[in-house]
């Protein structure tokens, strides 16, 4: 176990530029935007912009489930937001999400225009806008809300807690790895016991929570994001597994994993998306 008890914090934190590790150079205790850059804008009247991660995959699979039942009107234009250089903090992107976080949607069939951000929350919009994927009332509708929320509320755990300390931290910490191992392995037991009497989250009803925690939840079962599938034993939630091996199956899915992906092998990256020739 690593010796941090030296470290004594000091009465008042004051920022480091040299702290955070491998994000440090994006990572600020400030808000706004720190350059102008105004925000490219295509045909459609959805402007996604975004990039492949879990959050980013998740609006992007949806928009394409969307545009598999015929809905034309889901049409969009998908953007790249490279975080690793800052394009969070350009002037345009600030101003449709001044949390400087992808995704962020901008729709354009309303005067004004309406911004959308927080996946979860535009994850909503868009599927009440088109009628789809989230069911309309009663306990189907709170059900796919609360494990939409449920997923908004756990994955810092696995993200910023488990995924920063066990994969990104400059030094390996024992007690942040075990404290945030335990928790991500909760999380999956809670799931998987939850698929064991459902075939997904809300019954047999694929929706927009399925999508959403299947962004984060699949890529570590069947992708390990963080290198971690045998440190965290994921191949005992068989649950989980088939769950999330039928959700990719999906030739939507299959899509949406791809928009905005700059990074693997170069046939899977669709660095911008403005129609399906995109990705021929």
């Amino acid at each position: 176990m690593s010796d941090s008890s030296a470290y004594v914090p000091p009465r008042v934190w004051s920022w480091d530029s040299e702290s955070g590790g491998k994000f440090a150079n994006i990572n600020r205790p400030v808000a706004g935007a720190t350059h102008d850059k105004p925000l490219p804008v295509g045909e459609h009247d959805l402007q996604l912009y975004s990039l492949g991660t879990p959050n980013g995959v998740k609006v992007t699979i949806l928009l394409e489930e969307l545009l598999a039942l015929g809905i034309k009107e889901a049409e969009y234009d998908a953007w790249l937001v490279n975080i690793g250089d800052g394009d969070q903090f350009g002037s345009g992107f600030v101003e449709v999400n001044p949390n400087s976080k992808i995704p962020a949607l901008l729709d354009r069939s309303t005067t004004p225009a309406t911004r959308v951000f927080e996946s979860g929350a535009i994850m909503v919009y868009l599927a009440e806008k088109f009628g789809a994927f989230l069911p309309t009332a009663g306990a189907d509708r709170a059900e796919c809300m609360s494990w939409l929320f449920w997923q908004m509320g756990s994955a810092p755990f696995l993200g910023g807690g488990f995924g920063h300390f066990y994969a990104y931290a400059p030094e390996k910490y024992e007690y942040p790895i075990n404290r945030y191992a335990m928790e991500v392995k909760r999380q999956l037991d809670v799931l998987d016991q939850n698929l064991a009497a459902r075939e997904f989250l809300v019954g047999d009803e694929y929706t927009i929570a399925d999508m959403a925690n299947y962004s984060w939840y699949g890529a570590l079962v069947l992708h390990d994001i963080y290198e971690a599938q045998e440190f965290l034993d994921v191949t005992s939630y068989a649950n989980v597994t088939r769950w999330a091996q039928q959700i990719e199956a999906r030739p939507a899915v299959a899509l949406g994993r791809r928009v905005n992906r700059a990074w693997g092998p170069e046939e899977q990256q669709v660095i911008e998306r403005h129609s399906a020739a995109d990705f021929k």
